[in-house]
């Protein structure tokens, strides 16, 4: 009965068995009979080895990982989501437990730049050495270039297209990303807006619905083929924009903008900006995606520099024209402010000339002067308004930076001559230290901006604050 089973199976099996190739040849005197007999000889010598192959299959039934019951594909994805919060418990004990022992002054003045610039070191290092020991990101394969899987790698827009390259095919990120997504920590959709903005967007219409629709589609794919996004509702996973309508798309989809992590140039708190989930970018502007060589060594400190303020730039946002109203020829010695910078200057040469730069928001509130002031050494003045500034949850920018409020654009000069000299001196000694985070290295680097923006996320998967 068994057998007859098999026969069956066997031959149903074999849909594509050419039956003919195992007839023997027959001579002309030889009758279908003998045929017969031979071929069903063979058929049964066939079930006969299936029949033990299948009594095999069934013994090792239980064992087979690709025909498990549904119970055991729950309890081991169970444990592998266990396995994986585990380890993110032990990462979040250690470091709370370094930032518990504090940064004690290693010289005689109780003034260290290295660990100044830091919120606590201590706990940045551990948190960095956990995300090197354990952080594991799955970068999503779905949807074509240009618009995802590639970005803009040059100009004001450096830092998107940077980030998604070495994400993708940089050999330092090669330890982060894993190909299995049921062993990631967190998930990256690899979209630029800044590509949507430059193919979908039509100009001068505002209308950004193609760029929500697209955001919308995309999460729609993934969370359709994969169990990850639904999950969690997208809060392990993230997106990277440095176009300023980066948070404009992200509406696309209302659990990418209420719970996913969103890295973010245009960090605005007054626009939904929500630094407890969100990470903000700094925006890198490199005209040929290189830094400008009069920008790699900076004359030492001290080398005097003989303007006090510096700032040129357009006539776009609200606080840029106030600036220019009080500041702009004014003929002062020590201020230089212009609009946009005549011809016969050179931007980066003034940079260095003074000592603060100038750097008020525009229409959004993210200014590229802010990481051009740190490659010159020229103390930043953050003029802004709810701007979350870049790595704050790490970084202490009151110990490299200068930031006035906007009521106190007119007494610049006097708010800027106040500044001690030993001060001053330490400022810069912290734009000395903490210049290697905001430098975009190829390959990238250790500590370097691309591992910041990733240390940043990591933070936010950990649910942790250094500060």
């Amino acid at each position: 009965m068994l057998r007859g089973s098999i026969a069956r199976f066997c031959l149903l099996s074999l849909p594509s068995l050419d039956v003919s190739l195992f007839r023997p040849v027959r001579s002309p005197n030889e009758n279908l009979h003998t045929e017969c007999i031979c071929f069903r000889a063979f058929v049964f010598s066939l079930i006969d080895a299936t029949y033990l192959d299948l009594v095999r299959a069934l013994l090792n039934f239980n064992n087979s990982p690709s025909i498990r019951s549904d119970p055991q594909r729950k309890t081991e994805k169970a444990s592998e989501e266990r396995k994986l919060e585990l380890g993110l418990a032990r990462a979040r004990a250690a470091i709370r437990k370094a930032s518990k022992l504090g940064d004690r002054p290693s010289n005689r003045s109780g003034y260290d730049t290295a660990k100044a610039v830091y919120r606590n070191r201590r706990a940045f290092l551990q948190s960095y050495m956990e995300m090197e020991r354990r952080f594991k990101v799955y970068v999503y394969s779905e949807g074509e270039q240009p618009i995802v899987h590639d970005g803009p790698c040059k100009d004001i827009y450096t830092m998107e297209g940077r980030f998604i390259h070495e994400m993708e095919h940089g050999s330092s990120s090669a330890r982060f990303r894993t190909r299995d997504a049921r062993h990631a920590h967190a998930y990256f959709m690899p979209f630029s807006v800044t590509w949507m903005v430059r193919y979908l967007y039509k100009p001068p219409t505002y209308d950004l619905t193609p760029l929500r629709r697209f955001v919308a589609d995309y999460v729609r794919a993934v969370s359709a083929k994969y169990p990850f996004w639904n999950r969690t509702r997208g809060a392990d996973h993230f997106m990277v924009a440095c176009h300023d309508w980066g948070p404009h798309a992200s509406l696309g989809d209302r659990h990418l903008y209420n719970n996913s992590i969103r890295a973010l140039c245009n960090a605005n708190a007054s626009e939904g900006f929500n630094p407890q989930k969100d990470v903000s970018l700094p925006e890198i502007h490199l005209l040929d995606g290189n830094i400008s060589p009069k920008l790699l060594s900076p004359q030492p400190l001290n080398v005097p520099r003989p303007l006090l303020a510096f700032f040129a730039g357009g006539l776009h946002g609200p606080i840029r024209p106030l600036l220019l109203r009080h500041w702009k020829d004014k003929g002062d010695p020590e201020v230089h402010v212009y609009g946009y910078l005549p011809k016969h200057l050179d931007y980066y040469t003034l940079m260095l000339q003074s000592k603060f730069c100038l750097c008020p928001s525009g229409h959004e509130v993210a200014s590229p002067r802010i990481v051009e002031a740190i490659y010159a050494e020229c103390v930043p003045v953050i003029i802004s308004e709810h701007y979350i500034l870049p790595f704050s949850d790490v970084l202490d920018w009151d110990a490299f930076s200068v930031k006035v409020e906007v009521s106190g654009i007119p007494r610049l000069k006097e708010i800027l001559k106040a500044v001690p000299e030993d001060e001053y001196r330490r400022l810069r000694q912290g734009l000395k230290a903490v210049r290697r985070h905001f430098v975009l290295n190829q390959p990238a680097k250790r500590f370097d901006v691309f591992h910041m923006v990733l240390h940043s996320i990591w933070l936010r998967r950990l649910n942790l604050n250094l500060g």
